[in-house]
């Protein structure tokens, strides 16, 4: 019981992450409000969707379990880049990344296998 209780939950956890970032990343590099105030750092406007697809694409990644850890690095990469971004504008304001990277690097150590078994909690 334990062990399929650990595994719906680092699947649910992945799930979850991995779609809210996704969805996230998608409104970050299309939408209006995101572009005019991202103006307002500053930075070259081409980094915005850059950043944005990027973790879009990460997420996907993340998402299936095949490729968890390359999407898992991938985000991590990501947000460190968004967290750099972030202080660049003086906003110190980065928990969620923080709690996003932390999910990410649970869900890297306590990947599923084929079984569906996480072999780091048997």
């Amino acid at each position: 019981m334990r062990q399929s209780l650990t595994t719906m939950s680092v699947h649910g956890l992945r799930s979850t992450l991995g779609l809210v970032v996704f969805l996230e990343s998608l409104h970050f590099a299309v939408s209006a409000a995101a572009a005019h105030h991202f103006a307002r750092t500053g930075m070259a406007l081409w980094i915005r969707p850059m950043l944005g697809w990027s973790e879009a694409a990460a997420a996907l990644l993340f998402l299936v379990p095949l490729t968890t850890v390359v999407g898992g690095y991938l985000l991590l990469l990501t947000f460190a880049l968004a967290a750099a971004i972030h202080f660049y504008a003086g906003d110190f304001g980065i928990g969620a990344l923080i709690v996003y990277g932390t999910v990410v690097m649970f869900c890297i150590t306590h990947p599923e296998t084929k079984s569906g078994r996480t072999p780091a909690c048997t």
